[in-house]
């Protein structure tokens, strides 16, 4: 059985998805704040094969028991608050959940895993999903790789570039058989509205502003969150232990570019035209810090393991825009109680 941590949080829930389609026994855990959502996963929920814990990474005693009850062969940890605006806001829950909910989860790992009779340890992993944002921001050219060095500029990021090294000096110091994966952004079905892509299309269908950070000239490298997933899985099955491995999806755009892509897609599933969405483009305040370019130099997992995204941008925006469109529900679901669109409208989006 398989822990999966932060498994109703967006990447976490699209992994959980793609393990139990595949019929993998799953032990799913998570905090459920304001992004974790139990229906972004009730399918995982009704197999018997999966089980969930609604338990923070942080309670050690408690991921400890987790793993002793159901013998769990591995962790991948997604864990983590990731909106780059709350952290701006508030860095003190980054700190709780990314570096001392992810150290007390290694002390969990590391415990269990030397209890553990010699076979099974060579076959545990602990893989640590990062991001991008550690290594900083890159200027016209050139990609981030495996090597590059971590300069973390937003509260967020360096709660991750912390939890990193964290990872990497329990395999160093204790031999924990861990893996690091460094992704890109990621966009898809079933992420929070709070960021850039699924506000931009819930936003356009209502015909509300789309509020765009300075002069949108931003430039990230995009990632269909399946695509990712599927990385994550060769490096639990075939990364070489200690190693570090960075997702890209190779498609660099500018903010601006995005949400004109979007503009054009909601114009196309609503029978209407693009120019009518465009017009609602609002360029606001930028945020502090705001890092200008990322780029990931995915050779290594490439070539390694044979990794390569699916999903075209072109492809995976048109399905992402049709199943928010198609999926009020849930939408619905997470616009109300607990959640509220933080992000960009604490900049002062009139």
């Amino acid at each position: 059985m398989l822990m999966v941590t932060g498994a109703a949080g967006f990447i976490g829930g699209a992994f959980a998805r793609m393990e139990a389609d595949m019929g993998r026994r799953l032990c799913l855990v998570d905090k459920l704040t304001y992004a974790g959502n139990l229906q972004s996963i009730e399918k995982p929920l009704r197999l018997a094969t999966t089980v969930f814990a609604h338990c923070d990474i942080g309670d050690q005693a408690q991921i400890l028991q987790l793993l002793r009850t159901h013998g769990c062969t591995g962790i991948v940890n997604f864990a983590a608050e990731s909106h780059v605006d709350r952290s701006i806001d508030c860095p003190d829950p980054f700190v709780d959940t990314n570096v001392s909910g992810t150290v007390r989860l290694l002390g969990a790992a590391l415990s269990y895993y030397r209890e553990l009779e010699p076979n099974t340890q060579n076959a545990f992993r602990f893989l640590h999903v990062s991001t991008d944002e550690v290594y900083g921001s890159l200027g016209a050219s050139g990609a981030f790789s495996e090597t590059s060095q971590y300069a973390p500029n937003s509260p967020y990021a360096a709660s991750k570039a912390a939890s990193d090294h964290f990872v990497r000096a329990y395999h160093h110091t204790y031999g924990l058989p861990v893996l690091i994966t460094n992704c890109s952004n990621n966009y898809g079905p079933y992420q929070f509205p709070e960021k850039l892509i699924p506000l931009m299309i819930l936003n356009a269908a209502a015909g509300k502003p789309l509020p765009v950070y300075g002069d949108g000239k931003q430039i990230r490298d995009w990632l269909h969150v399946t695509d990712h997933c599927r990385a994550i899985r060769l490096v639990l099955d075939r990364g070489r232990i200690g190693e570090v491995y960075n997702i890209g999806g190779g498609t660099e755009l500018t903010n601006l570019e995005v949400v004109h892509l979007i503009c054009q897609q909601v114009a196309e599933c609503s029978n209407a035209r693009a120019a009518d969405y465009l017009r609602l483009i609002q360029h606001v305040t930028d945020r502090p810090g705001h890092d200008r370019r990322y780029a990931i130099d995915s050779q290594k997992i490439r070539m390694e393991l044979g990794w390569t995204p699916d999903q075209t941008f072109s492809s995976g925006i048109c399905e992402t825009v049709r199943w928010y469109l198609e999926n009020n529900a849930w939408v619905d679901a997470v616009r109300s109680g607990a959640y509220r669109r933080l992000g960009l409208a604490s900049f002062a989006v009139s």
